[in-house]
């Protein structure tokens, strides 16, 4: 493995999690990136950059965690997936100054930079303003703001789930409407 010319990758990781998400904070993507692990390596002839040994990447509100977190990017030096693996990886950020952190888990959480997809697999679960998503699976599009859950199918599974478990909360009424 070459452990030299590595700007060019980490410029990319730089660009990839500030791309990261409509559930981002719009200041995120100024902040610095910073990523702490046990070990790195960095082959920049593959595009590829492994951190081992509680790895964690902070930018802004934006905090993702794992044993182990590959990102790889195309021949354009580009960031095209970043895989988090954990028992659990985890990722938080704050999607506005005025909302509540969103928190994800799984044992495998992949995120797509092109397609700006969020993919959470084996004990997935989603943890927004009190409601809850759990499943073997759960694919978030941050684009379109559209979250899918369901089956891991093709991916072996630690704890089956042949269903989802959703709990949505209410929503609060203004004071005076429920003072009528």
């Amino acid at each position: 493995m070459r452990f030299v010319k590595t700007l060019p990758l980490l410029l990319s990781l730089s660009a990839a999690l500030g791309s990261a998400c409509a559930w981002a904070l719009p200041s995120d993507r100024e902040q610095p990136i910073r990523v702490q692990a046990d070990s790195a390596e960095l082959d920049d002839k593959q595009g590829v950059a492994v951190y081992r040994g509680d790895v964690i990447i902070t930018q802004g509100t934006l905090k993702i965690t794992g044993d182990t977190v590959t990102i790889t990017q195309n021949a354009q030096g580009e960031i095209e997936i970043f895989t988090s693996v954990g028992k659990p990886a985890y990722y938080e950020q704050k999607p506005a100054a005025d909302k509540q952190i969103v928190q994800a888990y799984g044992l495998t959480i992949q995120y797509f930079a092109a397609s700006e997809r969020i993919v959470l697999i084996d004990q997935a679960k989603v943890i927004q303003e009190g409601n809850t998503f759990e499943g073997e699976k759960i694919v978030y599009d941050t684009r379109r703001q559209i979250v899918n859950a369901g089956r891991a199918t093709g991916a072996q599974v630690s704890t089956p789930r042949p269903r989802i478990d959703m709990v949505i909360q209410p929503k609060n009424k203004p004071a005076d409407q429920q003072a009528q």
